[in-house]
C-alpha cells in the first residue's frame, strides 16, 4: 500500500513541529508540502529530507490551500495522506497503513488521536477524529468556519491506530492563531441558520455556556483533571478558545445593535 499513498501537508512557521512529523514518514517515496512562506527554520528543515517536494503559496483559506495541494501539485499517486505538521505517526500507524488492504467501495480512512501536550500523551481530548487518507480522485475540500472539511465520495473506513496531535510550538503562537480562527468562527455562527449547525455549534451560539462547558468536559469527562499540569493546560486553553468565540460574537451583537440605533 505505502506505494500508492503521498502523504501531503501545510506548512507556516512549523520549525517545532515538522521534522517529527517527516520523520514517521520514511516509508513514503514522495512528500509533499505546500509552504505559506515561512520565516523561520522550516524551510531548512525540509531540506534535510531528500523525498520532499517543496511548493510556496500565499496563504488565502484553508480550503484553497489544501486544494491547491491536491490538484496543483503534481501528486501522481491513487491515495493522498494528508497530515497537519503536529501529526505523528506512530510504528503501530506505520504497520497498519503497510496492510491496508481498501476495497473498490473505500474512499478514504478516518483516524482518531491521542492528543499531546509538550509529549505528554492525555487521556482524553475534545479533538474529534479526522479523514486523513483517501482516494486523490474522489476527495476535495471546503471551507468550514476557520477551517477546512474533506468531502470524500465513498465509504469511510476506521483506522485502528491512533495518530498523536503533538503541537509544540509557543503558547503566544497559539494564542495569536486562535483569535483569527475564532473570528472566523464568529463570522460562520452568526451567518449560518440554527438548521444548519451541529448541536455543538447551537451551544456556542449561546455566548455565555461554552466556555465553561468546555473546561468541564475536557477536566471531568475527558479526565484531564488526572493529567496533571498537561492536563490543566490543555483544559485552560480550551475554555479560552471558547471564551474568545464568545467575545467576538458579543463583540457582533454590539455591532449590530449600534447600526439598530441609528436613525433613519
Amino acid at each position: 500500500m505505502f506505494a500508492q499513498i503521498t502523504p501531503l501537508l501545510l506548512t507556516w512557521n512549523e520549525a517545532p513541529n515538522i521534522g517529527r512529523t517527516l520523520s514517521k514518514l520514511a516509508w513514503a517515496r514522495e512528500i509533499v508540502v505546500v509552504d505559506s512562506f515561512s520565516s523561520d527554520e522550516t524551510l531548512n528543515i525540509l531540506a534535510q529530507f531528500p523525498q520532499v517536494r517543496l511548493f510556496q503559496r500565499a496563504f488565502d483559506n484553508h480550503a484553497n490551500q489544501w486544494n491547491f495541494a491536491l490538484r496543483e501539485t503534481g501528486i501522481v499517486t491513487e491515495w493522498v495522506m494528508a497530515l497537519d505538521a503536529d501529526y505523528i505517526l506512530s510504528d503501530v500507524v506505520v504497520s497498519e497503513l503497510a496492510q491496508l488492504t481498501p476495497s473498490e467501495n473505500t474512499a478514504g480512512y478516518e483516524a482518531s488521536f491521542v492528543y499531546c501536550i509538550h509529549g505528554k500523551p492525555l487521556r482524553g481530548a475534545a479533538y474529534p477524529p479526522v479523514t486523513i487518507l483517501y482516494r486523490r480522485s474522489r476527495a476535495a475540500y471546503q471551507q468550514d468556519g476557520h477551517t477546512q472539511r474533506i468531502v470524500v465520495q465513498g465509504d469511510i473506513a476506521q483506522l485502528q491506530a491512533p495518530l498523536h496531535h503533538d503541537d509544540r510550538k509557543s503558547l503566544s503562537h497559539w494564542v495569536q492563531s486562535q483569535v483569527h480562527y475564532m473570528q472566523l468562527e464568529a463570522e460562520k455562527l452568526s451567518t449560518s441558520a440554527s438548521k444548519d449547525l451541529k448541536w455543538a455549534d447551537r451551544l456556542r451560539r449561546l455566548r455565555v455556556v461554552a466556555p465553561f462547558i468546555m473546561l468541564f468536559y475536557c477536566l471531568f469527562v475527558k479526565g484531564a483533571i488526572l493529567d496533571g499540569r498537561a492536563g490543566i493546560y490543555y483544559a485552560f486553553q480550551r475554555s479560552f478558545a471558547e471564551l474568545l468565540l464568545s467575545l467576538f460574537l458579543l463583540e457582533k451583537d454590539f455591532s449590530l445593535g449600534k447600526k439598530k440605533e441609528r436613525p433613519c
